[in-house]
């Protein structure tokens, strides 16, 4: 079977979001453009690590142009989305691997996101092997989304990324762990339950 790639260039909406409460919610990466759409499920701090990093590559980008690339400083305001995810979330598959690049020609970031896949191997030397065959075999390997973005959508992303992972529960004052609506057991009061 050939891989399946969702390919979205570029998207007219990308976006990270969840499903769920607080404490039980669901990640997504969402993308969709002339009427199709794409869902893939990942771990909150995957979204988190993502969208620092975009913004990272985007400082890094205007840096070294100085100042001449189109990427903003900062996500206008103008362009923020703060829909929810598009309904019915359907999960394609569950994220392994994500990858960014700066294609300098198109002047586009560049994020492709890999479904997980579980490899057998004897020692790590055959698992290094087989992770490196997994990565360069573009006919067989599993299913990817990849979206392309201008630096004002990619700035975008980012930010609306972190806002949705800052969501979440309130931090514990004393020891920063997620406070539950029921409160929680904190470690910093010998045990004893905290409320809000």
């Amino acid at each position: 079977m050939s891989r399946q790639v969702f390919l979205y260039d570029p998207p007219d909406r990308f976006i990270a979001g969840t499903v769920g409460l607080p404490g039980r919610r669901t990640f997504y990466l969402q993308a969709s453009a002339s009427g199709r759409t794409t869902s893939v499920a990942l771990e909150k701090a995957q979204v988190e690590a993502l969208a620092e990093r975009i913004d990272e590559l985007l400082d890094e980008v205007v840096r070294r142009s100085g100042g001449n690339a189109p990427v903003p400083a900062v996500a206008p305001p103008e362009i923020d989305d703060t829909d929810p995810l598009q309904s019915p979330v359907e999960e394609e598959f569950r994220v392994g691997t994500m990858a960014l690049a700066w294609d300098g020609e198109g002047e586009r970031m560049v994020v492709e996101a890999q479904a997980v896949v579980e490899l057998e191997a004897d020692s790590d030397e055959d698992l290094a092997e087989a992770e490196e065959r997994l990565l360069q075999d573009d006919e067989n390997g599993p299913p990817m989304l990849r979206v392309r973005l201008s630096g004002t959508q990619a700035r975008a992303f980012a930010k609306r990324a972190l806002e949705v992972v800052n969501a979440g529960r309130p931090p514990c004052p004393l020891c920063s762990l997620p406070l539950d609506p029921e409160g929680h057991v904190c470690p910093r009061q010998n045990g004893y339950r905290r409320g809000e």
